[in-house]
């Protein structure tokens, strides 16, 4: 009797859009937050941990990287047209977040704590619901 594999699944692919329109980029930084924030859950405390976590163990090189990822979602911001001082006040996050981080052991432990890109997306989320209420998305 001849055995037969069952078909292998297609890999699973998910793209992000790459247009400059509200949508799109409301697409790209909500999905770049999930990953630099809420990634995976520790377990037994069920605390949401992401890249910027992680990758900030790495000394020098892990605050260069989670550094530049903040920093593109104030880019994405600027390119929609936020205003000066809200640009002032999400780089200031991502500046503190990255002075914390400096620091040995602290900095690891503030990285769970202090947020500056969920922040940062809720000042872009709440410009662009209210001047692109089209791009709002519900989720249940």
């Amino acid at each position: 009797m001849e055995q037969t594999m069952p078909p292998r699944p297609e890999p699973m692919t998910f793209t992000l859009p790459t247009g400059n329109d509200p949508a799109s980029v409301r697409a790209r930084v909500v999905a770049l937050e999930r990953m630099l924030e809420r990634s995976f859950t520790i377990p037994g405390v069920n605390m949401p941990v992401g890249l910027d976590a992680l990758v900030g163990l790495v000394p020098v090189l892990g605050d260069i990287v989670t550094t530049a990822m903040g920093a593109y979602i104030v880019w994405e911001a600027r390119n929609l047209g936020l205003p000066k001082w809200k640009l002032a006040r999400m780089g200031a996050n991502v500046l503190f977040d990255t002075a914390i981080g400096a620091i040995p052991v602290v900095g690891d432990a503030a990285d769970l704590l202090f947020r500056s890109n969920t922040k940062n997306l809720k000042i872009l989320l709440k410009h662009i619901d209210k001047h692109h209420p089209q791009t709002r998305v519900i989720e249940g």
